[in-house]
């Protein structure tokens, strides 16, 4: 990667540590700033202090669902991009009494690791 080229932060929230850490690391190894994180509450509270500009977050986790955790950070950092995951797809996640409304990327948890890639460099660039 050209050392002119600023690495994106990105944060990766998953209550299963395999899912959030893999994603992470993939993410690291395609040039990313990633970082991992299990638990929702940690995750908003280090967006406080180094905001991402990408949060990847399953919908459904204990404590604070995936909308609501990207709905608080964005109140903070309104250009960070979101993109949710779930297994359910998005009709899970128009079920869930969690879902804000608000308008985020869905991308269901059948997908191949470079279409996460693909996608995180999409939403990137389109903030840029």
């Amino acid at each position: 990667m050209p050392e002119s080229r600023k690495q994106r932060r990105v944060f990766v929230v998953h209550d299963e540590f395999v899912v959030a850490s893999s994603l992470a690391a993939m993410l690291r190894h395609q040039g990313f700033d990633a970082r991992s994180f299990t638990n929702p509450l940690k995750a908003l509270s280090a967006a406080a202090s180094e905001a991402p500009e990408l949060l990847i977050s399953d919908f459904a986790m204990s404590l604070l669902s995936g909308s609501e955790l990207a709905s608080q950070v964005r109140h903070h950092n309104p250009d960070c991009e979101v993109l949710l995951f779930s297994a359910q797809g998005m009709n899970g996640i128009l079920g869930q009494d969690g879902y804000t409304g608000q308008r985020f990327q869905i991308l269901t948890m059948l997908w191949h690791p470079t279409d996460l890639s693909t996608r995180a460099n999409m939403e990137i660039e389109l903030a840029y």
